[in-house]
């Protein structure tokens, strides 16, 4: 009998290890998505070099992320992800370092960030690759470890942006910056050891006609990496449900990014409300949000996704912009976090299941990066946009201008037939939806 309930559990450590990885390499990042920032508006002034920063960091992370899709399938994920946090470590902590001695020029921040952003790219890629495998392992529905993958994402970002807050006032933000590289290192020592079990793939594993799900037969996965690659858009592009959700997320990404990069450090900026604000608001948001994904973790399994991503984006996109726009008191503000954030915990779960139960397992590493690469296709430019938008029309326009579009974006799907093919193609079975939620 011991041993019985011994299995599930030791089926579940990866799973576990993994979420905790990426709680902890997230707590970082959102530090530094806070500090970086702060740091640039600062001391320069200038809107648009804050801006530069987004784009030099998400531009090559965008790239080598949707060319890095055949090197997780050739190699594994898991030894991509642990590699690609380990390098993050020496290089995110040479920004705090170089501070110090007295040589962080603009230029050289540039390049940093840059290289981080590269090094992000296949990392991310390999990171979410290792889904399947944990979900196999762990034996849950992807709802359920999507959903708590999302409950960590947002959880990360109520906890990382109050640290920021405290840390940018106290410390400064190019010292903040360093807690961002203990954690990559930190992450990669966590994968390395509860991750163990999961076996690896080799390269070039058969994809065979009946894992294609009513696609176009690709045939099996070729040696060459140009080959792999576009093996891997072509199925994607084949599918009408994936193409579409990318094309929407890219522009919602977009617009996010021109917000938290640029138009919330401005409003906090040039209102008083000083850097302590945007701590406060984006910690509201998270925890929020991690209550709507943990929530989705649960129940998720009963829910309509085409109506619940609807909903979710509804409440969670327009209403944003309008209250800041309108420059009502903080309070109001904190209050939109709290029901925003909630719709908003919602969006991953459902976009997670989707991906993975639509795309063949020996193809999860090149698909998946793909997918994520057309989503933050955008986003290299969403600081620029910001940056000009404030620059030329001024604050609360530019909020307006990014609200309505935001607004437009994610309505648009009501009116398209293709989003409907979110919906599940096979009933999810009663001991699934019944069934306990993972503990984390």
């Amino acid at each position: 009998m011991g041993a019985i309930v011994a299995r599930p559990s030791a089926g579940r450590i990866p799973l576990y290890g993994w979420l905790t990885s990426e709680a902890v390499s997230l707590l970082g990042t959102r530090v530094s998505m806070i500090a970086i920032p702060w740091l640039v508006l600062t001391t320069t002034g200038s809107a648009t070099r804050t801006g530069l920063v987004a784009f030099a960091e998400i531009t090559p992370m965008v790239l080598l992320k949707a060319f890095g899709g055949p090197l997780v399938d050739r190699v594994g994920p898991r030894r991509i992800a642990i590699t690609a946090d380990s390098m993050s470590f020496l290089v995110v902590g040479l920004i705090p370092l170089l501070h110090h001695t007295g040589t962080l020029s603009f230029p050289v921040l540039l390049g940093l960030v840059a290289v981080a952003g590269a090094l992000r790219g296949p990392g991310d890629a390999a990171t979410t690759a290792l889904i399947p495998a944990l979900v196999e392992r762990a034996d849950v529905p992807y709802e359920r470890a999507t959903g708590l993958a999302s409950a960590i994402e947002r959880g990360a970002t109520m906890i990382g942006a109050a640290i920021a807050g405290g840390l940018v006032a106290v410390l400064g933000a190019a010292n903040a910056v360093a807690v961002d590289a203990v954690s990559f290192g930190a992450c990669a020592l966590l994968l390395l050891v509860t991750t163990r079990s999961l076996q690896a793939r080799g390269p070039d594993t058969p994809v065979r006609s009946d894992q294609l799900a009513g696609h176009d037969e690709v045939g099996q996965s070729p040696a060459s990496y140009v080959a792999q690659l576009r093996d891997g858009w072509n199925f994607l592009r084949r599918d009408a449900v994936l193409m579409s959700l990318c094309v929407m997320v890219a522009v919602t990404n977009l617009l996010d990014l021109a917000w938290s990069a640029v138009l919330l450090p401005v409003w906090a900026h040039s209102s008083g409300a000083g850097v302590g604000a945007v701590g406060l608001v984006f910690s509201v948001w998270g925890g929020a949000s991690m209550l709507g994904s943990v929530v989705a973790a649960a129940y998720g399994t009963r829910l309509p996704r085409f109506q619940t991503y609807l909903i979710a984006f509804l409440v969670t996109g327009l209403p944003r912009f309008l209250l800041f726009a309108l420059g009502v008191p903080l309070w109001a503000i904190l209050a939109m976090c709290v029901v925003g954030g909630v719709s908003s915990g919602f969006l991953n779960p459902v976009l997670g299941a989707v991906q993975f139960e639509r795309i063949p397992r020996p193809m999860v590493g090149r698909v998946t990066a793909l997918t994520s690469a057309l989503c933050w296709s955008l986003m290299p430019l969403g600081g620029v946009l910001g940056g000009v938008l404030v620059s030329g029309i001024g604050l609360s326009p530019a909020l307006l201008v990014v609200g309505a579009a935001y607004f437009v974006t994610t309505m648009a799907p009501a009116l398209l037939p293709s989003f409907r093919g979110m919906n599940r193609q096979q009933p999810v079975a009663e001991s699934e939806s019944d069934s306990e939620p993972v503990a984390v």
